[in-house]
């Protein structure tokens, strides 16, 4: 494998918080990590050195916010990472990370990623759609964490718990 572990996350959510702690915390193990930065983007499909670097992972850990469901990049990115575990007989992993969301969130039961999927109707094709719907019901359903921002004496604090599915 080239990579140990690949986190998903969308930019503006958790790149600057959860994800850059993560991945810090990570390298500093020596756990080599992908961490994508903005130049390896060049549209709405995934290619080049990102989809080498899925294909040549052993753990995904895609990291929910609330604004995950918005990014289509994000969508297919999880959508290929389904299908790469599956195809994977048990070598690869997923363990998801719920940062400031809820398992059913993620599972489509709640408004938040439902209202998310229903804006990329009017612009993407609807077998898409149905696919990205599909990897987000089916990644909560793997062990993972819930990650909650609170507010303790003017600063955030990051809390963990195990995310019950």
């Amino acid at each position: 494998m080239e990579f140990e572990v690949f986190l998903s996350f969308r930019g503006p959510d958790t790149r600057d918080n959860v994800t850059s702690c993560l991945h810090s915390e990570m390298v500093e193990k020596g756990i080599h990590v992908f961490k994508d930065n903005e130049e390896l983007r060049v549209g709405p499909e995934i290619g080049g050195n990102l989809l080498r670097a899925l294909d040549n992972t052993q753990i995904y850990i895609p990291i929910f916010s609330k604004g995950f469901a918005s990014s289509p990049w994000c969508l297919c990115e999880v959508v290929y990472i389904v299908d790469c575990t599956s195809k994977s007989d048990g070598k690869k992993e997923i363990l998801p990370i719920f940062f400031d969301v809820e398992p059913d969130d993620v599972k489509l039961k709640t408004e938040l990623y439902r209202n998310a999927l229903s804006k990329h109707e009017e612009r993407y094709d609807c077998n898409e759609v149905k696919r990205w719907e599909a990897a987000l019901v089916e990644v909560p359903t793997r062990v993972g964490w819930k990650l909650a921002r609170k507010r303790v004496r003017g600063t955030y604090k990051i809390d963990c718990a195990r995310a019950s599915t």
